[in-house]
């Protein structure tokens, strides 16, 4: 039984890409989690910086966008405290790009607009890493991004695909960055369908494909971001000098 629980804080971009299947695994890890909204909150407060662990979410902006998007100063000055001080830190889509650009990586427009459900390719690293069961044959994974950036200085690549060759790299003990959603809550990707209806129409996506797709795939996600992420936030949680545990 867990004794006592820990302060976590969400970072929000838009209200629907919230942490969907992350959600009840911190909760049961004895993670009590705040958000906070990046458009408008004070992201350089002491009790988000200084959080037990921080999740930076998706949305639909890029991370080089200071210039439209002046809050993206403070949460890449955020970031840049965490990561600095090993501070557990995970990164999802805009997160993770947003985490390549504080450690001083380029994030640029990809080749290719990737939406939609497919596999990433572990490299060694990622293998022994928690993102182990994305090695499964049958483990698929939502991509929903247009950027990509520059693996950082000192980190590890974990993923790649045939378009993106930075699909998910850790950096020191305790820091996380996956550039796809393994969080996505196929219940909750109706949202996603409206507030993103825009860059589908334009991208040329299929809704009732999108949403046939992840029909087909929905029981087995929960799963299996159950144990990636069961198995990091158990990780970080541990002292330094203790050996690892799966989950």
């Amino acid at each position: 039984m867990i004794q006592h629980r820990r302060s976590a804080v969400a970072v929000r971009h838009v209200a629907f890409e919230d942490l969907g299947l992350l959600a009840p695994v911190m909760e049961r890890e004895g993670w009590d989690v705040s958000f906070c909204e990046a458009a408008v909150d004070d992201l350089l407060h002491d009790s988000i910086r200084n959080a037990n662990l921080l999740v930076i979410l998706g949305g639909p902006i890029g991370a080089y966008e200071t210039d439209i998007y002046p809050f993206l100063k403070s949460e890449l000055a955020l970031i840049e405290h965490r990561l600095s001080r090993d501070l557990p830190t995970l990164g999802i889509c805009l997160g993770s790009q947003l985490m390549a650009r504080a450690l001083g990586s380029r994030v640029y427009a990809g080749p290719v607009k990737e939406i939609g459900w497919g596999k990433v390719k572990l490299t060694s690293e990622g293998i022994s890493s928690c993102l182990n069961p994305l090695a499964e044959t049958e483990a698929t994974v939502l991509h929903w991004h247009g950027d990509s950036f520059d693996l950082p200085k000192g980190a590890q690549r974990l993923a790649s695909n045939a378009h993106y060759e930075n699909q998910a790299f850790a950096y020191g003990r305790s820091a996380l960055a996956l550039q796809f959603h393994l969080e996505a809550d196929p219940r909750q990707l109706e949202e996603w369908y409206v507030g993103h209806a825009v860059e589908l129409a334009a991208a040329k996506i299929s809704v009732p494909e999108l949403r046939a797709a992840t029909s087909k795939l929905a029981s087995g996600l929960a799963p299996r971001a159950n144990r990636v992420f069961t198995r990091w936030l158990r990780e970080i949680a541990q002292p330094a000098n203790q050996p690892n545990v799966k989950a």
